[in-house]
Order: C-alpha cells, then structure tokens, then sequence
C-alpha cells in the first residue's frame, strides 16, 4: 500500500525523502478508534445521575482537543517524511561560444601611459571583466612574449582563467613578442572545439620580433580552422615612460617609442572575418572588450536544473499552529471533563 502511495505521489513530481515515515501516519486512525471505543464502553458503568448532569460544551471541548492533537500528530508525521517537489530540467537559450585569450606579458607592458596604472595593469582588469561578461562561454588563456604558453585550456571554469590573468607578469617567459607563435598555441587549442563559433582575442603593444611562427601565416590557419581573431593594439603614441629597474630613490624609467604594427594586426584580423582595435587609453580599451562582447553573441539551447521546492515546511507549521491552540485551550479552561 505505501509502495503505491509513494508512486502515485511520484506521478505528481512530488518525492518523499523518508518514506517510512509515512506508515506512522497508519497509526493515528488506530488511535482514533481506540479512544472512541473505549469512551463508548465506559458508558454503562457510569451513574445515570453523572452523565445527565454531564455538560455537553465540555464534551464537545474535548473532541475537539483531540482532533487538534491528531492534526498535530499527522503534521509532524508529514514533515518527518520530509515531502519535496522535484526541480526538473528547463530548456534556455543562452550565448555560448569558445574564446582564447592571448595576452602579452612581454616588459613593454609595464609602460605607463595608461596612468595612472601601467597597461598591464589596466588590460588585466578589462579583461577580467570580458570574462565575467561571458557566463555562458568556454574561455581559455594563452600568455605569450618571446614565446606562447598555454595557461588555461577552454573551461568553463571562469575562476580558474581570472585567477590565471591575475597572476600574470612580464618575466614569466623569454621577453620579445611572438605575435604569430602566440595565434598558433590559441588556434591549436581551438581548432578542435565543438563549439557554435570560435573566437580568439589577441592583446598586445609591440611588433612581431621573436618566434618562427610568421603572424600572416597563422592568421591563415586560423581562419582554415573557423577561428575569428579580434586583435587589440594596446598603447598610447608617441612616447612612454617604461620602468628599466630599480635605483637609490625606486623605480628608474626609460622613455621609449610606442611601437605597435598596427597594419600587421589589421591583417591578422581581417584574414580570419574578424576586426582590429587600438585602445589609447583605459576607457579605450573599455570600450574595445565591449564591443567584441557585443559582436560574439551566438544563440544555443541549454538546459538549467531547477531547485527542488521543499514541503515539508507547511505540514510543521500546521503541526505547530495546532498543538499551541490544543496548549492554549488547556491553560486557558484547565482540565477539560
């Protein structure tokens, strides 16, 4: 009998997290009866005089008492069992794609012409932010300067790639900026990916000058594997002050020329159906990782587990509110005939 309780239960979504507990609730008609019983063969031994004068208001009282104390009986019993409605799935579209971010980390990205902050510092942060913009994504992190270095592969573990760019600093690799050795570490890792779309954000402030990989020809295959490149440009014109080592007073900087290639990236982009930014400034660079966000937006179909919804909440609170009104009743007239 239980079994088919709990599966007519179950065809209404609803589970039981201790089933038999239920079979406790088999106990109060027992009960029930048992006390009728017994206050129906007490009758003929009563005097006649004591039942006639026996008021009905107090009698009426204390079925009432028992009913209330039965109705607290069940409700704990029913929470006991702990009664749940199942979550189930729900079908949503949401933006997913694949990302791999290749940062530079050569030592011109100490240049602080982003002030006040260097540029490392200021690509960091926005970049940190892009990932967070991407709840849907894989994303996966290259860092690269003489040479390219896979950081992170694509996850969807966001906090494992913002804990990769935070910990990011020049030193880490050979310095030198191997644009060409750096697409081909991202598109390697993205040339394989099931994914709707395939993108790969490449940030850098200098000109190719290391690595055997040539930028053009990687842009090419990146393109044969249908990865769009978005290359960022990261600095200033002119002019900017890079940190060369430490003296007496701190710091000691060097001004040095802002060399970026900006045709070479151009190139890079437009071969792959992707495009070429230059950020100048922080709210440059702000604006940039914006609009790559905006222009990557690609529609899939995923399915979200709901929370289970627990019950057992109002059979304890029904249990609660009568066993009170029983203890009220009691204090209130004292001992019911």
């Amino acid at each position: 009998m239980l079994d088919r309780v709990l599966q007519w239960l179950a065809d209404l979504g609803i589970a039981i997290g201790v089933p038999w507990a239920l079979a406790a609730l088999l106990v109060l008609p027992v009960v029930w009866w048992l006390r009728r019983k017994v206050a129906v063969q007490a009758m003929p031994f009563a005097a006649l005089d004591i039942v006639t004068q026996a008021a009905p208001r107090p009698s009426r009282v204390r079925r009432w008492l028992m009913r209330l104390r039965l109705v607290g009986l069940a409700g704990c019993v029913l929470a006991l069992a702990h009664p749940y409605k199942r979550g189930g799935e729900r079908r949503e579209t949401r933006d997913g794609i694949d990302i791999m971010l290749a940062f530079d980390i050569s030592s011109s990205m100490l240049a602080e012409d982003f002030q006040p902050q260097n540029r490392l510092e200021v690509a960091r942060a926005q970049v940190k932010d892009f990932v967070r913009l991407r709840v849907s994504d894989r994303i996966g992190l290259v860092s690269f300067a003489g040479e390219a270095l896979t950081q992170v592969p694509l996850t969807s573990n966001h906090d494992l790639v913002l804990a990769a760019i935070e910990g990011l600093q020049p030193g880490q690799l050979d310095d030198g900026t191997a644009i060409g050795t750096a697409l081909a570490t991202a598109s390697n890792r993205l040339r394989s990916s099931s994914g709707s779309s395939k993108v790969l954000v490449l940030l850098t402030d200098g000109v190719n000058n290391r690595g055997q990989v040539d930028p053009r020809t990687a842009a090419r295959a990146a393109a044969a594997f249908g990865i769009r490149v978005y290359a960022i440009g990261v600095g200033t014109e002119g002019m900017a002050p890079v940190p060369v080592g430490r003296g007496l007073f701190g710091l000691r900087y060097e001004t040095q020329r802002v060399e970026i290639d900006d045709a070479l990236l151009t190139e890079v982009a437009r071969a792959t159906g992707g495009r070429y930014f230059r950020a100048k400034d922080a709210a440059g660079l702000e604006r940039v990782t914006r609009e790559i966000d905006r222009l990557e937006r690609t529609p899939t179909l995923a399915r979200r587990s709901l929370p289970r919804s627990e019950w057992y909440v109002l059979p304890a609170s029904i249990a609660l509110l009568a066993l009170l009104l029983e203890a009220w009743v009691l204090l209130r007239r004292g001992p019911i005939p």
